[in-house]
Formats: C-alpha cells, sequence, structure tokens
C-alpha cells in the first residue's frame, strides 16, 4: 500500500486583492505543512480572484499574479502545491493552474472547457485551450510546460479537471483515465446555488470510480466579487467512496481538509478497468519523493456534517447561511460600518432585518467574539456584548404616511426592538404632502387616485429615500434595498423609492419563498440559534404596499397575480423560455383558477416583464441563490425595448378556447 497523504483548501478570496489572497494562500500552505500534507489544491484563479472581470485584461492583473506565484513557489518546499492564476500566452489569456513541487515551478494547466452561461462569462476574458496541445512558456527567463497536460511528480501522477472542466460530458478525466493517472485535482469558482451540492458530490465520487483515481476537488468561500456567494464545497474521493468533506458556509478565511489515498489500490482498479497503453508525450515529469506515511484515525478528517445538513427544511437552512455570509463579506470587504433598513413592517424588509442579526448570531458562534471583531477590526466593537453590536451594526427605520396602518407600525417596531436594531420612526406625510402641493400647483391640476394612482403611490415611496439615505451616509453604513426577484420580474417596484439601496439581499429570490422562510424562522428557525417569534405580526398579514388609502384595500397579490402562480410563471417563462400559449396549458394542468384569470395573468407578467427591463438595469446588485436569476448583468439578458409578446399574446387570446386538454 502507497499512501499519499492529500489536501483541498478552501479560501475566501478578493478579487485583486493581492495581499490577502497571498495571506489566505500562505496560511492553507502553512496549515497543510503542519499536516504533513504532500499535496494541497487550491480553488480556480485564487491568486488574483475569480471575478475580476475585465480587470483580467489588464497587463497589470497578469504581471502582478505571477509576481505572487514567484513569492509562494519557494514556500512549497517539501510538498505539491495546485495554484490557479490567469496567464498570457502569445497574446491570448488562459485560466490555468501552476503545479508548483518541492518550491520549484513545474508547469501550468489551461482550462480547456470554459463557463459561459449565467453568472460565468469566461470566454469574454480566456481563450480555451485546445485539446492535447502543449508547448512551453518563458516566464523570467525561465522555460515551463503549459497546455493539455499531466504531472509525474516522484511516481505519481496528477492530473487536472478545472471547475467546468467536471460538468461536460467529455470531462479531461475520461483522457486523464487513459493517461494511467493517479490523482486527479479540480481547482473550482462553483457558486452557490441551491441542489447544487448533491450535483458536486455525485460528480466527485463518479469520477473517482470511473476513473479509478484520487479526486481532491477545492473551491472557494463566502462573498467573493459581491453577488456570487461561495458555499466552500470541499471533497475528497477515492474508488467512489468519499473520505473528506469541509465544513459549507465558514466565517472563516481558510479551511482545509485532508485525506490519505491509496495509490496502489487505484492503480490496481485501472490494471482491471484500463484499456489504452498511456500516452506520455504530454506527461512533465519532476523529482519528488513522498515520506512514508501509515493512516491512523487521528489523522481521518471528522467525517461528520453538522446536523443542518441533514435538515428536511434544506433550503431554509442553506439560503440563510448563503446570505448571511454574503452580507458578512459585503461589510467587511466594503468597509462599512452596518447596516440600515427602511423597515415598512412587511416580509422583505423583515427577513433582510432577521437576516442581519442571524448574520452576528452565526458569525459570533463561529469565530467567537474575538474573531469576530478581529475581521471587522475598523469598527470600534472593544468591550461589545451580541446585543451591542447588532445595536451598532444594524439601523431599521420607520417612516409613515396618512396610508401607514398601526399594524405594520406595531410589526415593525416589535421585530427591530426583539431584534436589538437601533430603531427609528419618522412621519413623513407632511413631506409627501407638501411635494404634491408643489406639483400640483406648478401644473394648476388636482391629483386624485381615480386618474393619477400610479404617481402618488410612487411620490410616498421616493419620499422615504431621502431620510433612510442620509441615515445610512452619516453612519458609513451600507442602505438594503428591499426588492425581491417577482417583483424585480413585474417591475412591482418604486425607482428611487423601495429599490433605493447600494444592495439587494433578497433580488434573486422569489416572493413565495420569502413568505415560506419567514414562517419557518417564527417557528423553527437555523438549527443551531433560536426561532424569531416577534415575526408572528409580519406573518399574519397580507403583503402590501401599503400607499393607498386604507379604504382601498391594497394588497400585492391583488395588484399582481398569487404568489405562487407568480412564481410558476416567472420560471416557465425565464428560465425555461416557454411561449404565452405554453405558459396558459401549463397553469390549466396545476391551478384551479378560470381560464380568464390566467389569460389575465398571463398578459399582465409578459406586459410588465416587457415593459420594465429599463428598472432591472438599474436594480442594486443582488446575492445569487437561485439560478433562476433575473440580474441582466450576470444572468438574465432581455432588451429595453422590445415588441413585448403582442403577436403572442394575441395569438393566445386567439386560441385559448381551442387549445386541447391534458
Amino acid at each position: 500500500m502507497k499512501y499519499i497523504k492529500v489536501a483541498a483548501a478552501v479560501l475566501n478570496q478578493t478579487p485583486l486583492a493581492w495581499e490577502s489572497n497571498q495571506r489566505n494562500i500562505e496560511t492553507a500552505i502553512r496549515q497543510a505543512k503542519a499536516e504533513k500534507i504532500s499535496i494541497l489544491c487550491l480553488p480556480e484563479l485564487c491568486i488574483s480572484g475569480y471575478g475580476c472581470e475585465d480587470a483580467f485584461l489588464a497587463p497589470g492583473t497578469l504581471a502582478q499574479s505571477l509576481r505572487v506565484l514567484q513569492h509562494l513557489a519557494p514556500q512549497t518546499r517539501k510538498m505539491i502545491v495546485a495554484v490557479g492564476l490567469p496567464l498570457a500566452y502569445h497574446n491570448r489569456i488562459y485560466d490555468t493552474v501552476c503545479l508548483l513541487a518541492d518550491g520549484e515551478i513545474c508547469g501550468f494547466v489551461a482550462k480547456r472547457f470554459l463557463a459561459n452561461d449565467g453568472i460565468h462569462y469566461e470566454t469574454r476574458w480566456f481563450k480555451a485551450w485546445q485539446h492535447g496541445m502543449h508547448t512551453h512558456i518563458k516566464i523570467a527567463g525561465a522555460s515551463y510546460p503549459i497546455g493539455d497536460i499531466y504531472f509525474n511528480c516522484g511516481g505519481v501522477r496528477i492530473g487536472f479537471e478545472i471547475c467546468e472542466e467536471a460538468w461536460v460530458a467529455n470531462r479531461p478525466g475520461i483522457q486523464m483515465a487513459q493517461q494511467g493517472v493517479d490523482i486527479i485535482l479540480n481547482p473550482s469558482a462553483s457558486h452557490f446555488a441551491f441542489e447544487k451540492h448533491p450535483i458536486r458530490k455525485r460528480f466527485v465520487l463518479e469520477g473517482s470510480r470511473a476513473f479509478s483515481v484520487g479526486y481532491v476537488y477545492a473551491n472557494l468561500l463566502g462573498n467573493e466579487a459581491g453577488r456570487a456567494i461561495y458555499d466552500g464545497d470541499a471533497l475528497i474521493a477515492s474508488g467512489g467512496k468519499l473520505l473528506a468533506f469541509s465544513r459549507r458556509f465558514s466565517f472563516h478565511d481558510c479551511q482545509v481538509i485532508r485525506a490519505a489515498i491509496d495509490v496502489d489500490l487505484t492503480r490496481m482498479a485501472q490494471a482491471r478497468t484500463g484499456e489504452s497503453v498511456p500516452n506520455l508525450e504530454n506527461c512533465v515529469d519532476s523529482d519528488f519523493t513522498y515520506p512514508h506515511y501509515v493512516p491512523t484515525r487521528s489523522h481521518e478528517n471528522g467525517m461528520v456534517s453538522p446536523a443542518w445538513e441533514y435538515s428536511p427544511t434544506l433550503k431554509e437552512e442553506e439560503f440563510t447561511r448563503a446570505v448571511c455570509l454574503g452580507l458578512f463579506d459585503y461589510l467587511r470587504k466594503s468597509h462599512s460600518y452596518g447596516f440600515v433598513v427602511s423597515l415598512s413592517g412587511g416580509a422583505d424588509s423583515s427577513a433582510i432585518t432577521c437576516l442581519v442579526r442571524l448574520m452576528v448570531e452565526l458569525a459570533i458562534n463561529e469565530l467567537g467574539m474575538t474573531g469576530f471583531c478581529a475581521k471587522l477590526h475598523y469598527i470600534d466593537l472593544s468591550c461589545a456584548t451580541l446585543a451591542d453590536i447588532v445595536k451598532k451594526l444594524l439601523t431599521c427605520v420607520y417612516q409613515a404616511t396618512e396610508n401607514s396602518g398601526k399594524t405594520t407600525q406595531r410589526a415593525a417596531a416589535t421585530l427591530a426592538k426583539n431584534l436589538g436594531a437601533d430603531y427609528h420612526e419618522l412621519n413623513i406625510n407632511r413631506l409627501v404632502k407638501g411635494y404634491v402641493d408643489t406639483v400640483s400647483r406648478a401644473l394648476k391640476q388636482e391629483f386624485t387616485w381615480q386618474e393619477h394612482d400610479i404617481a402618488l403611490q410612487n411620490i410616498q415611496a421616493r419620499t422615504r429615500a431621502p431620510s433612510v439615505w442620509l441615515i445610512a451616509n452619516v453612519r458609513h453604513a451600507l442602505l438594503l434595498a428591499t426588492s425581491n426577484r417577482s417583483e424585480v420580474a413585474m417591475g412591482y417596484a418604486t425607482m428611487d423609492g423601495d429599490t433605493a439601496g447600494s444592495l439587494s439581499p433578497l433580488g434573486g429570490i422569489d416572493k413565495d419563498f420569502i413568505r415560506q422562510w419567514l414562517r419557518w424562522l417564527e417557528h423553527q428557525g437555523p438549527m443551531e440559534l433560536e426561532p424569531i417569534s416577534a415575526l408572528s405580526l409580519v406573518n399574519q398579514q397580507q403583503p402590501t404596499a401599503e400607499l393607498r388609502p386604507a379604504e382601498m384595500s391594497q394588497t400585492d397579490e391583488v395588484d399582481l397575480m398569487p404568489y405562487d402562480l407568480l412564481n410558476t410563471i416567472e420560471k416557465a417563462a425565464i428560465r425555461d423560455r416557454q411561449t404565452p400559449t405554453e405558459i396558459f396549458l401549463l397553469l390549466r394542468s396545476r391551478f384551479d383558477y378560470t381560464e380568464a384569470q390566467l389569460l389575465l395573468w398571463i398578459e399582465r407578467f409578459f406586459r410588465l416583464w416587457a415593459r420594465n427591463q429599463w428598472k432591472r438595469e438599474r436594480y442594486a446588485p443582488s446575492f445569487h441563490v437561485d439560478d433562476a436569476n433575473l440580474d441582466p448583468r450576470s444572468w438574465c439578458r432581455f432588451p429595453i425595448l422590445s415588441g413585448g409578446f403582442e403577436h403572442e399574446l394575441q395569438e393566445l387570446r386567439e386560441n385559448a378556447q381551442h387549445l386541447p386538454r391534458s
């Protein structure tokens, strides 16, 4: 038996933050050395950061990445480390992994399959390397192999699949197995989305089994560049068995998992299944001596997942932890001094307020008070308690008009005080009336709800923005916008009103789930924390913008449509790109509404979707937690001006009564 001790590191990196990125990498290397690790895999593009966007095209980014690499190389003596960086070759830029062995650069593997869907746009910056091609690159006077290569380090063959390459049908692992590779390293930058973790786990396990290899998967962690959140999912497997995994959504900057891989065992499996003689032309040899290692129970990774990973409400748990980690990283990486929320007493603003409180609790639980304060070292949190920290980091403002009700005021006040926020109430009715009277006199006309409904609603929402922005500015804090994805789809939001803010934490999640999550949080909540019973007043209400007079009984679902139905239409129309007619047939099979109602709601959706693209272009950045995102800058592109589906809707109206029933 020849055991090789391997490790994967998850790192919380930031684009172009050279010093902190390098520190995290060095921390991982030191931890691996202390554990006597022989092979360490780090995440994709971890030197520069994955989310550098067009800065990948800047010569300075490439030069600085190489400088960091050359600084790291000597620190890898007596070990092998895979580290990701962008690299220019013949006036093209490639997403590469450098293999460092015993303090020396061995060569660069260039990514062959680039991610170019949804949030990923790799082909804008990188070129895909051709299969089977390998050559040499000169760096600082030395020549190194680059391309579609693998390595023979001290008799152990090491190959690569870089992130997206493990997700495609013709994954490089197939060729790696034919080359007789012993260990496949997968440096990744795979963003979090619901239901993604089990997919990663499957391809790691199946890759290790089908290719008869040890498989080491390393991923990024945290809110790296603003929108995407990485769960820090790292996995090590061999022969179809999981040997080690990380704890997801950690607030630490670095986490190293390790395992012992029996290379002789995987080689015997290859001997049974291998067909062709390995091609050694693209193999790079490197001297390396592995220490003798006999695994013991004390060196096991501790294969115990936290209880929440097995929760029947896993989606709610993941959502909580992803957004809390995203908020914490956004706060510290932007060097802001806290968050301000315009708390209306409704579902969205209440959810965001709760998430800030949960962020503090989860981070302190993991980091401890000292570690938490160290992460926010630029804020004076000395001698602070949990209550002190929440009050310092979270400010809530309720702004009433004559159309605001006692129920929402009581809901907002009760929740804010229960959570420990710094809570303020402002009455802006005089300001609203001042705007209305001033413009009414200027235009020489009187405004009425019958004729000017939207205008009179919007001026109330917009009047709330200056005050809450002022508070955020005075406190050097981030104002959080309170729109959700359902409102984003329909444009059911006031620009420069409830969309005001520098970050929109719920912009990527639908209202139906938010309401479900709030009920869960009231009665159950995250496993290690107490539920928030003060949400009862919020959850008892029907969602309402509360901008019309009380006698008009305004609710969001009357203005739009039932949220569960809206969610179904949005996913079918935008994610699945179905026509209005196809969606009509889908809704008729799933819901008990009349055909006239369904036709009304389908037409309302498509008209408002097409009409409000300009709003989606202006919304504050949102967290990407669901791969049905509508953000035009990272997921769903649509023209600002379009035909508005007029032909498709007319066709549906004319043919609806003749469409077949299943």
